[in-house]
């Protein structure tokens, strides 16, 4: 019988073989190669993972301490989870069938190497270079794979091709500029991917294909509760609505007392006066959109030195933040900014990528009311804190594990809480007001994402007034989110992108941010010995501390601990 040990080094390898993946993990393996993404390495994979899961399955727990008990349920899930991917089929196909997503594949892994990796230029050029000269073959062996494919994500994907020259652009300036690069060996091979890449686009634009996405609803639920999200799609459709309930009613409170506040008409409703606060708040209102960077690195300094004189999260050393512009061949399916996490297995200082969307359509979006709310969800305290500190975990299992309830409901507890022990100042109630606003938008991913992955309309029932009966899925949602949160159209259709393609995770933040508080506040009743910020500090400590999980694992370690009660 295999030992615990055993298992995780073959989970360990089973999760590595992808070269993206392993990339971002921050293993040296694989650096210059792209991934396959052919049906037969998604077939073999297929295998070896319910290999392992039997062979887990058979593991004996008695001899398992209460982490390493964990970690094995842990495994399970992210095998069970790969499982349902691999075998997932809607419309008569699998999912690889109808997911064309060549650019991601080739992107995502050469701007790691570009701007988040520390070896010297001439290494990571290599790398590149043998990289881009696998392009051609990995189209091939993509659009071989497909089958029909969704409509939308054809559109995506040819969006996010044509921004790729960019690329090779930004890499070839970067070699001439770079002592002892084979300037011409990378551009030979830029040329090549770049016929490629044209010839992979006459392809998918001359495909037949589908506008439809949605799965069996059982295969949904399924999905979902592999994510460690134990909440029933009814559960979650009632915590939306309520949601949307409550916070339309703070809103307004804060809509009144702002409105005399300023001296504004007392009819100026919520998307007049965020207007106005926009321009009265505005940065960099006529200048270059880069200064808007600039901004954001400020308040990223304003932030760590007010947390640390209060001591309110461990910050580690060894871990630090690079703010950047979304490139071109990342912003369709980034509305507004995200982060690339630390690298968990690479040794040294644990550095994420904080980008953001910048475009003239979006300037009123970057204000001095709402750069503190994306810097708290973004760096510190938010995914970059916490998920540096997952990078820094023992367990191999926990830094390779993706919880994205956890994740998204930290950081989304955490615009509200900062704002409550008074960051903003004397501009709390103006913050407030934008960020409950921006916070709508988690009541409409869930009833969007329901609605995505179901194709059950009543799923955008959540007490808003709007349009949800276009028969075009995306106007119906498109519909609902506008309504909600008065996002501009560029935004409204990059967030429709993503929610399409990323099926459960736009749930997971709502779901993520009402498991984040109820833990809290089940902590406050159970140790009525901490209290204020004694509380919030022992909270944080234990969040922080625990590595990577769902929300639903994570209270078995706080009741491990002793901070709630035991199950």
């Amino acid at each position: 019988m295999s030992t615990f040990t055993d298992l995780v080094a073959t989970f360990h390898e089973l999760f590595t073989r992808d070269a993206n993946h392993s990339l971002a993990l921050g293993l040296a393996q694989r650096r210059a190669e792209l991934p396959d993404p052919s049906l037969a390495t998604i077939e073999r994979d297929l295998g070896a993972a319910r290999s392992l899961l039997e062979k887990l399955q058979a593991l004996d727990p008695a001899g398992l301490d209460f982490d390493a008990a964990l970690d094995a349920e842990l495994m399970a899930l992210q095998l069970e989870a790969r499982i349902h991917s691999a075998t997932l089929r809607y419309n008569g196909r699998s999912h690889a069938q109808q997911m064309p997503e060549a650019a991601d594949g080739i992107s995502q892994g050469l701007f790691m190497l570009f701007a988040n990796d520390p070896r010297p230029a001439a290494e990571r050029l290599a790398d590149i270079t043998a990289r881009i000269e696998a392009v051609p073959a990995y189209l091939a062996a993509m659009q071989a794979r497909l089958d029909t494919p969704v409509a939308r994500w054809v559109a995506i994907e040819r969006e996010k091709l044509h921004e790729l020259p960019d690329l090779w652009d930004s890499l070839k300036a970067w070699s001439g500029n770079t002592p002892d690069v084979d300037a011409p060996r990378l551009a030979r091979a830029c040329a090549g991917a770049q016929q490629a890449l044209a010839a992979y686009d006459a392809a998918l634009a001359s495909l037949p294909t589908t506008p439809d996405f949605a799965l069996d609803e059982a295969d949904a639920r399924r999905l979902v509760a592999l994510n460690g999200i134990e909440l029933s799609f009814e559960g979650l459709h009632g915590i939306a609505t309520a949601f949307l309930r409550e916070n339309a009613v703070g809103i307004e409170e804060l809509r009144a007392r702002l409105c005399a506040r300023y001296g504004l008409p007392t009819d100026t409703d919520s998307a007049r006066l965020q207007a106005w606060l926009a321009r009265r708040h505005a940065v960099a209102a006529d200048g270059p959109l880069e200064d808007i960077l600039a901004r954001y690195e400020d308040e990223r300094e304003r932030i760590l030195a007010w947390i640390s004189q209060r001591a309110l999260f461990p910050v580690p050393s060894g871990q630090d933040m690079r703010i950047l512009r979304t490139p071109g061949f990342f912003a369709a399916s980034i509305p507004a900014g995200a982060m690339e996490p630390p690298p968990p297995f690479r040794e040294g200082v644990r550095t994420s990528l904080i980008y953001l969307t910048l475009a003239e359509e979006l300037r009123a979006e970057h204000t001095e009311l709402g750069i503190p709310g994306m810097m708290i969800h973004e760096g510190i305290p938010g995914h970059h804190l916490h998920l540096a500190c997952c990078a820094m975990h023992p367990s191999v299992v926990r830094r390779h594990m993706g919880a994205m309830d956890q994740a998204e409901g930290w950081t989304t507890m955490l615009e509200d809480y900062m704002l409550d022990v008074g960051y903003a100042g004397e501009q709390t109630e103006a913050c407030r007001f934008v960020t409950r606003r921006d916070l709508a938008r988690l009541g409409a991913r869930v009833a969007i994402d329901l609605f995505f992955m179901t194709g059950q309309r009543e799923y955008l029932d959540v007490g808003i007034d709007c349009d949800i009966r276009a028969a075009d899925p995306f106007v119906a949602a498109g519909n609902l989110l506008a309504a909600v949160t008065g996002f501009v159209p560029a935004r409204v259709q990059a967030e429709l992108n993503w929610y399409s393609q990323a099926r459960g995770y736009p749930l997971s933040y709502l779901a993520g941010n009402h498991l984040v508080w109820g833990l809290k506040r089940e902590m406050a009743a159970h140790r009525t010995d901490l209290q204020g910020m004694d509380l919030d500090r022992a909270f944080h400590k234990a969040f922080l501390g625990a590595g990577a999980m769902p929300m639903s694992f994570l209270r078995r370690v706080f009741a491990q601990q002793g901070l709630v009660a035991g199950a």
